[in-house]
């Protein structure tokens, strides 16, 4: 879990502290001697909520409770959340049409699994010279894999490699 554990009841050494009771109102500015024993007569926690106020902000609060509450709060919001993973898959410029047609198949099963997808053309030496050639293997690859992906651009050179980024279809 990623709460981060805030000072409560007795590790609380402020002189003075800003009280705000369990319902929300103010109690205004005390000793933390005093607030201590407001919470611990209302049989409750006393904790620091914003440390960096001058003075210090404190709420009397069931700890246990809000812990749980919050846990379960950043619990429900990962759920929601999807991770998108990039994967990347590498050509080279005079690649046969067999092997185009597999790194196909294995982009098509990527981007089925929701990740986004970069393609590389790899050029070494005087494969430099012959761009266009680069260009027309990933033009081939686009094609192959138009029904389960779009490109989110159009292909660029990033050092000696000719790379564009394809994004799964919206279901």
């Amino acid at each position: 879990m990623a709460i981060k554990e805030q000072q409560i009841n007795e590790a609380i050494r402020d002189k003075e502290v800003r009280l705000i009771g369990e319902d929300g109102e103010q109690l205004g500015i005390m000793s933390s001697r005093q607030a201590m024993e407001i919470a611990t007569a209302k049989e409750l926690d006393l904790v620091k909520i914003s440390p960096n106020a001058n003075p210090p902000v404190c709420k009397i609060m069931d700890y246990g409770k809000y812990k749980y509450e919050s846990a379960k709060r950043e619990k429900e919001s990962k759920k929601k959340q999807k991770i998108v993973v990039l994967k990347e898959l590498r050509l080279r410029p005079f690649v046969e049409e067999n092997d185009l047609k597999t790194k196909a198949k294995m982009g098509l099963k990527f981007l089925d699994n929701g990740d986004k997808l970069k393609v590389s053309v790899r050029f070494r030496g005087r494969e430099l010279g012959h761009k266009d050639i680069g260009f027309t293997v990933l033009e081939k690859f686009v094609e192959l894999i138009r029904e389960k992906g779009t490109p989110v651009d159009k292909p660029k050179m990033e050092g000696s490699n000719l790379v564009i980024m394809i994004e799964p279809n919206k279901k």
